[in-house]
């Protein structure tokens, strides 16, 4: 039985086409030692099978709600999730990560007894030949952690503090550095309900959480922070994330970083992890769309196909121009940078990218 005087938390979990992951991610959110919460699951046209378990576990649990819709993509289906929620604070999950048993109590906690917008916790990576075990041991539950940890400005930390090295040596110094740190992820959070208020993501792209981003931290007031792991980041090779090189792909993560660009310069915010992946993604789109314009949307590059070559020909049109807009537009929004901003900025991307290769080469390929 749930206790109606606790309030009610809506864990949003969008479903694609994730049959042999989701119920492990199910079966950690009904698990939560907080019992008060909509669990609202959004179908969004998967063909596996991941619907029919969406709606057995609605007829098991009455505090699971599902939503079926077209397939449109993991904004559209958090748009959905945002849009039925109503409890008085939100929090997502990905349809084959896991929770901690005390995800939602922990968080919750730190929370309230701060007063801040929004908690955030610990994650880690896991294999898929890791999933019983990393479901095994989330389902004996977290220990209490010592302290919570308020800052404020998390728009600044957000943009700053995200270099894993840098984290390390400020930790060391005993600066606290790590519990600044966060991304544009969703999951691990948990957030006052009133802050999603005007505020949805961007339908039918990539990079719809770093979208909104900076969005949504410039809004806030202050993020509490648990030392503690709360979720399990499953890592698939077969993954968008991991797969994905086209140049809409790079496009989007340009105009996304675009956006939050102009964001930090109306809150005098240093844009650093934007310009990282900013000059990254632009840099990755003109050499996608270069590659793009040689092939004849088959794969080879013997020529255009003749049967196609008109629409052929207006796409990689369409994306060369693309890319050649977003090129002048990354230019223009750099030069706005002083000198001295350029300078910390490249300095940083430098060393996220040695970072990022380690990631790449150990996280990414794990079985």
């Amino acid at each position: 039985m749930t206790n109606t005087a606790e309030p009610l938390v809506s864990i949003i979990v969008p479903v694609y086409n994730a049959a042999d992951y989701l119920h492990y991610c199910v079966d950690s959110i009904l698990g939560q030692s907080y019992r008060n919460l909509e669990i609202i699951l959004i179908d969004d046209g998967s063909t596996d099978g991941s619907a029919e378990l969406c709606d057995k576990y609605a007829s098991a649990d009455q505090r699971v709600k599902v939503i079926h819709q077209a397939n449109g993509g993991i904004g559209k289906a958090q748009n959905a999730g945002l849009d039925a929620a109503s409890g008085e604070y939100i929090a997502f999950s990905d349809n084959d990560d896991i929770l901690d048993r005390r995800n939602i109590e922990l968080l919750l906690h730190a929370l309230v007894s701060t007063g801040a917008d929004m908690s955030k916790a610990r994650w880690r990576q896991f294999g898929v030949s890791q999933l019983d075990e990393v479901a095994a041991d989330a389902q004996k539950g977290a220990a209490t952690p010592d302290k919570t940890t308020v800052f404020s400005h998390p728009l600044h930390a957000y943009q700053t503090v995200f270099c894993k090295s840098l984290r390390l040596l400020g930790t060391a110094l005993s600066r606290a550095t790590e519990t600044k740190y966060f991304n544009e992820a969703n999951w691990c959070r948990l957030y006052r309900r009133e802050l999603w208020g005007g505020i949805r993501f961007p339908e039918g792209v990539y990079a719809q959480d770093t979208a909104i981003s900076c969005m949504l931290y410039a809004r806030m007031g202050k993020v509490a922070d648990i030392d503690v792991n709360l979720y399990n980041w499953l890592q698939r090779p077969d993954s968008v994330t991991h797969n994905m090189r086209s140049a809409s792909f790079y496009h989007d993560h340009v105009a996304a970083s675009l956006k939050n660009m102009d964001i930090c310069r109306e809150d005098d915010v240093l844009p650093a992890r934007s310009y990282y992946t900013l000059v990254s993604n632009n840099k990755y789109e003109q050499q996608a769309a270069k590659l793009e314009s040689a092939e004849d949307g088959t794969g080879n590059t013997n020529g255009i196909n003749t049967s196609s070559a008109p629409a052929t020909e207006n796409k990689i049109s369409q994306t060369l121009d693309t890319a050649q807009s977003d090129n002048e537009q990354t230019k223009k929004v750099l030069q706005q940078l002083s000198t001295f901003q350029r300078l910390e900025c490249a300095m940083l991307r430098i060393i996220r990218l040695a970072e990022k290769f380690v990631y790449d080469r150990e996280i990414k390929n794990m079985k």
